[in-house]
């Protein structure tokens, strides 16, 4: 696949890094800022239920030392009610800032695979969206399209195979029937093909998960059939393709 001068590669690189800079502030400050709204919470809740407590004393000693006086109206229920508020926005503090770390972790995992691999950090962005999103591991899916198109959305095989993650037009038609080979070379319908594809072959064999790869990698270039009919006669379908792909590549655990 060509490539740029690399110049515009190390421009493209400190603008992410600076804008990963960036962001990252953005969302560290953000994070301390909900931690100073949950203690304020935390505290506030404290104080009420102390008062509470105060509050019950006193009238239960007031009552007790003046027999004819009439009962200090209860204010249990209200109380309870702020408690509730108070615990209610608490929880939606720990939502906010689970979403926050959860972004921060995106961002930098997008920007690293991007600097990585040199690529433009939405096409990072959508290889590490769609992979989530079917069940495949990130780091896996960069390598695969990789390996497989040099991250070239034009690629095309001698047998047919298009796109990123160079998916044959019956292959993705079994998934999305009536599917046509323009359609094929859109960046988001090849990569969920693809990696639906590929998520379909890890979960097709037994074994530990490093032989589950291995043949899956295997039935993803050479064709499931293939991969089972040598299976079948005794024989190894290595050919080196899952040995490259999986170079430099760690699963997660």
């Amino acid at each position: 696949m060509a490539r740029g001068g690399t110049g515009g590669a190390t421009r493209l690189i400190d603008g992410e890094l600076m804008g990963r800079c960036q962001y990252g502030d953005r969302l560290v400050l953000q994070e301390r800022a909900m931690h100073t709204t949950t203690q304020k919470l935390m505290l506030q809740g404290g104080l009420i239920l102390l008062g509470a407590l105060v509050v019950s004393s006193i009238g239960g000693w007031a009552r007790r030392a003046t027999a004819d006086d009439q009962p200090a109206p209860l204010t249990a229920p209200a109380l309870i009610g702020e408690l509730r508020s108070l615990e209610q926005a608490l929880e939606a503090t720990r939502g906010e800032l689970a979403v926050a770390r959860l972004q921060l972790e995106r961002a930098n995992a997008i920007i690293d695979y991007s600097t990585h691999y040199v690529i433009a950090a939405d096409l990072a962005a959508a290889i590490y969206d769609v992979a989530l999103a079917e069940g495949v591991d990130p780091g896996l899916a960069f390598r695969l399209v990789k390996v497989e198109s040099g991250f070239n959305p034009k690629a095309k095989s001698k047998v047919g195979a298009i796109g990123y993650t160079q998916v044959l037009p019956s292959t993705a038609r079994l998934y999305e029937p009536g599917l046509t080979t323009a359609q094929l070379y859109d960046r988001s319908t090849n990569l969920r093909l693809g990696f639906r594809y590929l998520r379909d072959l890890l979960e097709r064999y037994e074994g530990n998960a490093d032989a589950k790869l291995r043949l899956a990698l295997l039935a993803y270039n050479r064709g499931p059939g293939r991969v089972q009919e040598l299976l079948d006669a005794g024989k190894d379908p290595q050919n080196g393709y899952a040995a490259a792909l999986m170079k430099g590549y760690r699963r997660k655990s």
